[in-house]
């Protein structure tokens, strides 16, 4: 393993983040604080309790599920994908640096800067609403699994795009949609059979309803089905990433 290379393309990674903190951390921040305005305040006042929690607390996992999410998959598809339209790609990928230590460095620092935020949102939530956190480790374990999954699909997402607007697509037209409706501001139990059904073909359905447990004790679905399946699209994503250096497909063409 050469710590050196990984440790230089993941400090410099995390350098360009503190470089643009007003988009990488205030913006993201100041999006779910008017989130908790409009939906814990104005929303929340008219719903009394969702399985025993109140309505501004139930909706925090979901919100810090959102930006995670999104974060992850912008920073990682953003890492690679730069270097890619500037051309230093090839000075990575000819450097004495192995795949494996490559996607290390990249991943791991877009998963890093999405972790600090989720932290960052948790610990704004915390002044809007009062919260507990009855499993600690398995919110840790959930925030740091879906941070690293995501980061790699991001990582995928760079190096299938071959210009900024793809770059944008599959977070804007796919996985927000889905996390609006995988249970982020609703309990799934709350819908008609049929669309409750449907909504477990939801991936972020597991997701949320999973980080939602580690803080109240109250899930959706079995905290085992969800991470059974964060950890199902994980070995996807890291499937996908080695045929990827394999082949070199949209990296050597």
């Amino acid at each position: 393993m050469n710590f050196h290379a990984v440790r230089a393309i993941y400090v410099y990674e995390m350098a360009r983040a503190f470089r643009t903190l007003l988009q990488s951390v205030v913006s993201p921040v100041i999006s779910t604080s008017l989130y908790f305005v409009v939906f814990g305040a104005a929303i929340g006042s008219r719903i009394d309790e969702i399985n025993g929690v109140s309505y501004g607390a139930f909706i925090v996992p979901g919100l810090i599920m959102l930006s995670l999410l999104t974060q992850s998959l912008t920073n990682a598809s953003f890492g690679i994908y730069f270097p890619k339209f500037v051309g230093t790609i090839y000075e990575v990928l000819s450097a004495p640096v192995s795949f494996i230590e490559v996607v290390i460095a990249y991943v791991g620092a877009a998963a890093t800067k999405s972790i600090i935020l989720g932290l960052i949102i948790l610990g704004t939530a915390s002044l809007f609403v009062p919260l507990r956190i009855e499993h600690p480790f398995v919110m840790l374990t959930f925030l740091v699994l879906t941070a690293l999954t995501f980061s790699l699909f991001g990582f995928i997402i760079g190096i299938w795009a071959d210009s900024f607007e793809k770059l944008q697509l599959v977070p804007l037209l796919i996985i927000t949609p889905l996390t609006f409706l995988g249970g982020s501001f609703y309990s799934i139990d709350m819908l008609p059979p049929f669309w409750r059904t449907a909504t477990l073909f939801n991936p972020v359905v597991y997701l949320v309803s999973g980080f939602r447990w580690s803080f109240y004790g109250v899930s959706d679905v079995s905290v085992w089905i969800s991470l059974a399946m964060t950890g199902l699209f994980l070995a996807i994503c890291l499937t996908a990433i080695w045929w990827i250096f394999h082949t070199g497909w949209r990296l050597k063409s």
